[in-house]
Order: C-alpha cells, then structure tokens, then sequence
C-alpha cells in the first residue's frame, strides 16, 4: 500500500500532487494517466459526481494511480515516503551490500532489490527477528523454519494475512550466525523452488520481483509487493 501524499482543494476533495518526471518506457503511461485523473478530480469539483467517472473518489483515485507497474516505484518518490534512506539506514545497507551483490548476480536480480527486502523484512535492521536469549537471528527476509529446517530457531509472534485478514500467531523462524547465511540460505531457497522461479531474472524490476514472490506463497501481505517498490525506491534515491 503506497502512502502518496495527497493535499486537499475544492470541497474538502483531494488535488493530485505534482507528477514526477516519468523515467523509462512507463514513464507516458503514469504522465497520461496523472492528466486523465486531474482532469476528472477537476470535473468533479466543478460538476459533482455525474461530471466524472462513475465511482470517482478519493481511494478509487489512489488505487488508480498505483496500478501500473512504473506508477508504483514514481509514487513512492514522491513526498515524505520517498524521502531517501538516513545515515543510519545506509549505514546498515552499506554492511549487507556485498551479500546482496553476491545473491543478486546468481539470482537475477538487483541487489538494491534485494537489499529492499531485507529492509522491509527488518525495518531497516532495526527490528530483528531475535532468539530468547535476545541474540540477533539475523533472517533477514523472515524466513520461517519448517519441518525440513535442521538449525537453530527463533519463536516470535507474526502477523499474517488470511483472505485479507490481518492475524497475529506465534511462530518458528529460521537462525543464522551472520548476515551472509541469511542470504546463503534465501538463495539456495529462490534456486531450488519451483514455486519462486518467476522471482528470478527480475532484475531492477521490485514490483515484477514482488508480485512473482506473492504469487509463490512467500507474503500473505496483499501489499507486500506495493511495499518493495516503495522501499526500493527509497534506496535508489539515496544512492
């Protein structure tokens, strides 16, 4: 879910803010679509509802806006959100960096993608899947210890999605003695599973990565790949 920030104008209605420059071969289709809502937002201040399109409203328009694949990553630079990442976080990207260059080269994918990851997984690393003993597990992309796992664990409450439904449980999650195991281990997991492989060769692409990774059954979060987007966006900015 992308958090755009919106200003309010006429009637208390929310005005689009300024459009970013477009990039990439998306870049004309988020400028078309940012002229076609404006004008709609423009129409139903001036008209009300029967001047635009049915079912016009402030989500609708938020959801729209967010649909396309290049929208989602220009969204999240905008405002606040894409505010690029503090000392401290790239501090924290700086110590993952060659891991994720090593995962990145034999999965296809760009380790800002991957570091994007482990950021949203880890708040940055500020919130760390932890043992009992209050170590650092460090998994990095809470990956959960199932009955095939055959090292160390970490047991902590989780929120997890079940048709939409946020819920909280208690479970298993898989240990590590460093960063570069986490992402050891995340390869091996992208590698060798069917359900993960439209994930790979994804490149620079964090939505496409994403979308792939929620489709194999990895997030139950039906934002999860909305998210990576959004953090990813934060890191390219910043860099």
């Amino acid at each position: 879910m992308l958090n755009a920030e919106f200003k309010l104008g006429a009637a208390g209605f929310p005005s689009l803010p300024n459009a970013p420059a477009a990039r990439g071969a998306g870049g004309s289709e988020f400028s078309s679509l940012y002229r076609q809502l404006n004008a709609e937002v423009g129409r139903f201040i001036e008209q009300g509802s029967s001047g635009a399109a049915a079912g016009l409203n402030p989500e609708g328009l938020m959801h729209r806006l967010q649909s396309t694949p290049v929208a989602a990553g220009l969204v999240a630079e905008t405002g606040e959100a894409g505010a690029g990442p503090s000392e401290a976080q790239q501090a924290w990207l700086r110590e993952i960096a060659p891991h994720a260059e090593a995962a990145g080269r034999q999965l296809g994918v760009a380790p800002d993608v991957l570091a994007a990851q482990a950021a949203l997984e880890t708040a940055w690393g500020q919130r760390p899947i932890r043992r009992d003993d209050g170590a650092d597990s460090h998994n990095l992309f809470a990956l959960k210890a199932g009955g095939a796992w055959r090292g160390q664990t970490a047991e902590v409450m989780t929120t997890e999605y079940e048709q939409g439904e946020a819920s909280q449980r208690r479970e298993a999650f898989r240990s590590y003695a460093s960063p570069r195991e986490a992402f050891q281990d995340f390869t091996r997991l992208m590698l060798g599973s069917p359900r993960y492989q439209g994930a790979l060769q994804t490149g620079a692409d964090a939505l496409a990565y994403g979308r792939a990774l929620q489709k194999g059954g990895y997030a139950t979060d039906p934002a999860y790949a909305d998210k990576l987007a959004q953090v990813a966006a934060r890191i390219r900015s910043g860099q």
